[in-house]
């Protein structure tokens, strides 16, 4: 990171920076995360409009884009600065994410496992092919085949029930 950009930064901003560090992300949850993404985008976007409506005015200014790229370097600075500590944050956040997702999971299928064993005792021991009926019936149906496909077949319900319900407001 360039020095004159770190000391063009504001306390606040400083610290927002910070808080991107590796060790300082490893001590939030998913939630703190968030909330630090949240900040960061706020603070890119600032920036990003900023340089964007400062270069809308100096080309007009300056007779070109080309001739108004070198002004306002600080501000183009500063958003591309904001949009890699986005970057690491949307890293962590989406790490966060997964390990939630597998945890919720792996608590989904411990529990189901747990309904299963405890139902399978009351079954007789002695009739397998009553258990083995019994799971075909549980288990869900395939898909049924449609005429033109699932997009077309829900189109056509979806008409029917426009039409009906014109005749009904009728």
């Amino acid at each position: 990171m360039n020095q004159a950009l770190l000391n063009s930064l504001t306390d606040a901003e400083r610290l927002l920076v910070a808080e991107t560090e590796r060790d300082a992300l490893k001590g939030l949850d998913e939630d703190g995360l968030l909330e630090l993404h949240q900040r960061i985008r706020q603070a890119r976007t600032k920036y990003v409009k900023n340089y964007r409506r400062a270069a809308t005015a100096a080309v007009s200014e300056a007779g070109g884009r080309g001739m108004s790229y070198p002004r306002n370097q600080r501000d183009r600075d500063k958003a591309e600065l904001f949009e890699s500590a986005l970057a690491t944050v949307s890293r962590e956040v989406a790490a966060a994410a997964r390990r939630a997702s597998a945890e919720l999971r792996a608590e989904r299928l411990e529990a189901a496992r747990a309904t299963k064993s405890a139902a399978l005792p009351d079954a007789r021991a002695d009739a397998p092919a009553e258990a083995a009926a019994a799971a075909t019936v549980a288990r869900p149906r395939a898909a049924k085949k449609t005429t033109g496909g699932l997009k077309k077949d829900a189109s056509t319900r979806a008409m029917g029930a426009r039409r009906q319900a014109k005749r009904d407001a009728r």
